[in-house]
C-alpha cells in the first residue's frame, strides 16, 4: 500500500509506517516513555528525511500523550504548578530551538547535527539504563537487598533564589531548576521530535527531587504542550510537518500503546528497563554506522 508523503516528497509503503508507529506504541505502553526517541531514528532508517522525521515525530508524541495526561490527572498524579512551570521553560526551549535549526538548515549541518545528538543522547542513557538494570538483576540473584534511593535536590538545585512550594510533589525549591529543565528539553524536543520524557523523568526524580507518584504524570504534561508548540512551530518556520506521516504513526501507535500496557503486567520491571537500554543502545550503534560507514562505491554500472 504505497503512500505519498507530500512533506517528504517520497512515496513510502503505509503499512510500515503504520507498523512502526505501532512498534513505538508498543514500546510506550511498556516503559512509559512517549517513544518519539525511537520513532525519529527508524524513520530515517527508512528513507525519511530527518528534518521531516524530527517534525512530524513531535506531532505524534502529542496524540500520544493525551491519554496518558488524562488518565494520571484522575489519580491525582499531576503536579500542575511544577507542569505550569516547565510547559513555559518549553516552550521558551522551542523558541531556541527553531532558531537553531533554521540556522543549522541554513548552513546545510541539520541532519548531521541530528543524528549526532541521537547517537550522544542515546549512547549515554542506554548505558546508564543497562549498567543500573545489570546491577539490580545481580544483586537480586544474589539476595543482596539494594538499599532505597533517597528522595533528596541536587546541592546546585538546593542553592538557586527566589524558592517557591510545590505541594502535589513535596519540595521547597526555586522555580529556575524546573523553568531551565524546561528550556532544554524544549530545544532537544523542536531538534529531535522527541517527547523528552526519557529525559525529563530521571532529571525530576534525581535532579529536582520530586515525589514518584507525580512525576510521570507531570512529565507527560509537559511533553503535551510542549510538542504541540514544537508541532506549531514547525509548521511555521520551518514547514517540515508532514500530516500524512503522523496521522499514519499515531494510527500504529495508538493501537500498540495497549498492546504494550497489557505486556507490561507480565514482564518484570528490571527486565523491562534492560531490554529498552538494550533497544536503545543498537538503535545508537545503527545511527554511528549511519554517520562513519561509506560503501567503497557509491554509484555502479553492471552489465547483463
Amino acid at each position: 500500500m504505497d503512500v505519498y508523503l507530500p512533506i517528504a516528497n517520497l512515496s513510502v509503503n503505509g503499512l510500515v509506517i503504520i507498523g512502526l508507529g505501532a512498534l513505538t506504541g508498543v514500546l510506550s505502553g511498556m516503559f512509559g516513555v512517549g517513544g518519539g526517541f525511537l520513532t525519529t531514528p527508524l524513520l530515517i532508517f527508512y528513507g525519511v528525511p530527518p528534518t521531516v522525521a524530527a517534525a512530524s515525530a513531535a506531532s505524534q508524541v502529542t496524540g500520544a500523550s493525551v491519554s496518558g495526561v488524562l488518565a494520571h490527572g484522575r489519580h491525582g498524579g499531576v503536579d500542575y504548578r511544577m507542569g505550569a512551570v516547565l510547559v513555559a521553560g518549553g516552550v521558551m526551549g522551542t523558541g531556541i530551538g527553531a532558531v537553531l535549526f533554521q540556522m543549522l538548515s541554513r548552513l546545510g549541518q541539520i541532519d548531521t547535527v541530528i543524528n549526532v545528538l541521537y547517537v550522544l543522547l542515546l549512547g549515554s542513557i542506554g548505558g546508564l539504563m543497562a549498567r543500573e538494570s545489570i546491577q539490580t538483576l545481580r544483586a537480586t540473584r544474589s539476595g543482596r537487598a539494594i538499599p532505597p534511593r533517597k528522595r533528596r535536590h541536587h546541592p546546585l538545585v538546593a542553592n538557586l533564589p527566589l524558592r517557591w512550594r510545590f505541594y502535589r510533589s513535596g519540595l521547597y525549591i526555586s522555580p529556575l531548576a524546573p523553568l531551565l529543565l524546561g528550556v532544554f528539553t524544549g530545544i532537544l524536543t523542536m531538534l529531535m521530535g522527541i517527547g523528552g520524557g526519557f529525559i525529563m523523568v530521571p532529571a525530576m526524580l534525581y535532579l529536582l527531587g520530586m515525589s514518584a507518584g507525580v512525576v510521570v504524570g507531570t512529565s507527560l504534561f509537559q511533553i503535551l504542550f510542549v510538542t504541540i508548540a514544537t508541532t506549531m512551530m514547525h509548521a511555521l518556520t520551518t514547514k517540515a510537518v508532514d500530516l500524512v506521516l503522523s496521522g499514519l504513526l499515531l494510527l500504529g501507535s495508538v493501537t500498540g500503546a495497549q498492546l504494550g500496557a497489557a505486556l507490561a503486567q507480565r514482564v518484570s520491571p528490571v527486565r523491562l528497563r534492560l531490554v529498552l537500554a538494550l533497544i536503545v543502545l543498537a538503535v545508537a550503534v545503527r545511527m554511528v554506522l549511519g554517520l562513519t560507514w561509506h560503501p567503497g562505491e557509491i554509484f555502479t554500472v553492471s552489465g547483463l
